[in-house]
């Protein structure tokens, strides 16, 4: 999180110029697939499935947790990250919270809907549960209201207080059938606790949203035991991928995969580590009687079922992700607007070498429009 190249870079490691340059000569693409999304002149919608919204009247009434002394992005963090995120905080509230502002860099980028969830830092779970549901309410009425202002640019992506299992379900039902959101963003630990944990009961939860068929995105928010982590930002660098990773294999070890088969559930960041690392885990099933103790099926099985974000910064991981889940299963994100996230992501898609036209499509904006159920 937090920008660290401006619009303005010229590293030609970014692919910028050469993006831009695909773009101004790019053939005209033809129809992918009948759910393929298309704006009224024909032309492919671009989707962002990953980017964020900070409410600030929502961060105003949760100042009284002092929340930033309790995020573990901040605890395990040296004073020199501490100060740069003060400061790209400051230059980056009008983009997280102005949608003004954030429409001119969707235009910038060549997205035309975002399907936006709340700042990471908005999930506020450390809250006594009934002030966390108030918070989550808050928060979600905002994005609410964020769509119905511009139902051409947004669909939304709300949040539940998972600290509480039932008053997370409750949120998610009101969330869902009244508000119309299409998801709902989790992060990969509850204080510090597996979302599989037994003392959450989040069971019942992950069982309703696969009832409801909306989707949950999982995004993490630092690492939790980051004690070698404060330098370098690593906590967010490596930390972020490692968190998807353990809440990932949680979920598919621990059987909540293999109960609900049919949960969607996005995961940011590429996957973390897990999604390019995954035979590990299927040789310790084949290995090891310790992890075949709950699911029957190879881990990678379950793994497939997930689906996957671009940003991996790097065109032949996307392809990777590609070629191991199929172009159905990967959605283009952005992280807007902070500065671990992919400025150019119409370029990186494009960068792909022998991408079909038809995947590409389906990356950019098929494949959202069907997970968001939403016609464009």
């Amino acid at each position: 999180m937090m920008y660290t190249c401006a619009p303005t870079c010229t590293d030609p490691a970014h692919r910028h110029a050469a993006a831009a340059t695909r773009r101004t000569g790019a053939k005209a693409s033809k129809p992918a697939a009948a759910r393929t999304a298309r704006s009224r002149a024909g032309k492919q919608k671009r989707v962002d499935i990953h980017c964020h919204y900070f409410n600030p009247e929502v961060g105003k009434k949760a100042a009284v947790l002092n929340p930033t002394q309790q995020e573990v992005g901040f605890i395990h963090a040296n004073q020199h990250t501490r100060e740069v995120n003060m400061k790209q905080m400051q230059d980056r509230a009008p983009k997280l919270s102005t949608i003004e502002v954030r429409l001119k860099d969707m235009d910038k980028m060549g997205i035309d809907v975002q399907a936006v969830s709340p700042a990471p830092f908005q999930y506020y779970y450390f809250a006594e549960a009934d002030f966390g549901a108030e918070l989550a309410r808050d928060v979600n009425d905002g994005i609410a209201k964020i769509v119905a202002t511009w139902p051409d640019r947004f669909v939304g992506i709300g949040t539940v207080p998972l600290q509480n299992a039932d008053l997370a379900v409750a949120e998610l039902e009101r969330t869902v059938t009244k508000l119309g959101l299409r998801g709902i963003e989790i992060n990969t630990h509850v204080n510090g606790k597996n979302l599989t944990d037994p003392s959450l009961g989040l069971e019942k939860f992950f069982r309703r949203v696969q009832e409801l068929g909306v989707l949950i995105f999982i995004h993490p928010n630092g690492f939790t035991e980051a004690q070698r982590l404060t330098d370098h930002y690593f906590n967010n660098v490596i930390g972020n991928p490692m968190e998807t990773t353990i809440a990932v294999s949680h979920l598919i070890f621990d059987g909540v995969m293999q109960r609900n088969p049919k949960l969607k559930i996005v995961l940011a960041h590429g996957g973390g580590y897990l999604a390019h690392y995954w035979a590990r885990m299927d040789h310790a099933h084949r290995a090891r009687p310790d992890c075949r103790r709950v699911i029957r099926k190879p881990p990678s099985s379950y793994l497939k079922k997930f689906y996957f974000d671009t940003i991996t910064f790097d065109p032949d991981m996307l392809r990777h992700l590609v070629d191991q889940y199929g172009a159905d299963h990967v959605l283009l994100g952005t992280d807007y607007p902070y500065d671990m996230g992919e400025e150019d992501p119409v370029g990186l898609i494009e960068s792909v070498r022998r991408l079909p036209r038809a995947d590409k499509d389906l990356i950019m904006g098929g494949n959202a429009a069907k997970l968001l159920k939403v016609k464009l």
